[in-house]
């Protein structure tokens, strides 16, 4: 679903406004996004939805894998999912913020950077467009401060907080050897003594910080009394809290619960894979499910039992024993004498399904990335900052592509 007017960035009214149309649309069909085909046999909205049901499970592996990283784009479907596509589709649209001039940096100061990371670090850098030209960067968990070198080049002071010392001696020998003025500072960003690290006259950005590290810079920057923030939020998941804690009035105000588990769905698409990553994938996964109904059949309860995950070498096992050290492992009965390559194909079968019946949660992926970013948005807005929300790459460059610009007046 496309507008006939080129999209835009989200800023004021529009905020609140998308905020609360996700909020609804996310509360309302909860009972199709929030139970895992992987730990269910069978689903709690099959039963509402038993012509969905049944044509997802009649289809292939191959087929779920075509559609997985594009499920709005799977039309013939039965109802209700064409219609839960256009709207998630709709509620996901979001316009690319504006570029300033790409930066023209010396060559040397890509060596050391994974392409994609050098792409992505470019299009971050060439969207923070201010008001007031930034006078010192500050790079939070930093990395070897790649990042805030680009933002730094040629005459800005940089300051890179980074918690892995390693990273630390050698960002700081690499500004050295590009002549670029930082301070690279060995810093726990969750710690109390993060706070004197952040200043008022600091404009911090962080590229990809996890769940709770970018939550910290934004407590902390308004706490500081920042002028500008840059934020592009990763792994919303990764949070000491069991459940997510609105940031935002708004937030708060949600009856939305969302688990651990809820907060990983953002983050469940596959990402570009060789074939032997992916095989190996599908074979652990296929596996684990065949014993998911082993471990059923031998404690005599039809519910799942969380495994660990287990080292690669696991799967050159033969499949029998592979399922007897796994039951041992978890202190189950031993399984003695039975139909493995039955077993193992059933593992195949269901791991079809599963994937399958997965394209519906898949719906609700970006609609709920762009609900939290929101309330990152909102909470920001009322700590006094003018904020602006959009992407500033192609989600082929990386999914995780929304953009929080924040400046006070």
């Amino acid at each position: 679903m496309t507008s006939a007017h080129p999209l835009q960035p989200l800023s004021g009214d529009d905020l609140l406004q998308r905020f609360q149309a996700l909020d609804a649309f996310l509360c309302a069909h909860q009972a199709l996004w929030k139970p895992r085909p992987f730990t269910h046999r069978q689903l709690p909205w099959e039963s509402q939805h038993p012509e969905l049901a049944q044509w997802l499970r009649n289809r292939t592996l191959e087929q779920a894998e075509a559609s997985h990283n594009q499920p709005t784009l799977l039309e013939d479907a039965p109802a209700p999912y064409p219609e839960l596509a256009a709207r998630a589709e709709s509620l996901s649209e979001i316009g690319e913020l504006p570029r300033s001039e790409p930066k023209h940096l010396p060559s040397r100061f890509s060596v050391d950077v994974p392409g994609r990371k050098w792409q992505q670090i470019n299009a971050f850098s060439d969207s923070l467009t201010f008001n007031r030209p930034p006078q010192h960067w500050l790079d939070w968990c930093a990395g070897k401060g790649h990042l805030g070198r680009v933002l730094a080049h040629p005459e800005h002071a940089l300051t890179c907080l980074e918690y892995d010392p390693a990273l630390v001696a050698s960002g700081s020998q690499l500004s050295q050897r590009l002549g670029i003025s930082a301070r690279h500072i060995e810093q726990d960003v969750l710690a109390e003594s993060a706070d004197k690290q952040v200043l008022a006259t600091h404009s911090p950005v962080a590229l990809h910080a996890c769940g709770d590290l970018h939550v910290r810079l934004m407590h902390l920057a308004s706490a500081a009394g920042c002028r500008q923030l840059a934020i592009a939020p990763c792994c919303y998941n990764r949070t000491a809290a069991s459940h997510y804690r609105g940031l935002s009035t708004a937030g708060q105000d949600s009856s939305l619960n969302l688990s651990l588990d809820d907060l990983s769905l953002p983050m469940s698409e596959t990402v570009t894979a060789g074939n032997r990553v992916r095989q190996q994938r599908d074979q652990s996964m296929a596996w684990r499910l065949a014993f998911d109904l082993l471990q059923r059949e031998l404690r005599g309860t039809d519910s799942y039992l969380p495994t660990p995950s287990l080292p690669p070498a696991w799967l050159k096992k033969p499949f029998a024993e592979y399922c007897r050290d796994l039951a041992e492992l978890k202190q189950l009965a031993a399984p003695g004498e039975r139909d493995w390559p039955g077993l193992e194909a059933a593992g195949w079968r269901r791991l079809a399904e599963v994937r399958n019946l997965e394209l519906p949660r898949g719906l609700f992926r970006r609609p709920l990335e762009l609900w939290l970013v929101l309330d990152r948005a909102l909470y920001l807005e009322g700590q006094g900052f003018s904020v602006r929300l959009g992407q500033f790459c192609p989600a082929q460059l990386t999914p995780r592509n929304l953009l929080l610009l924040a400046e006070r007046a």
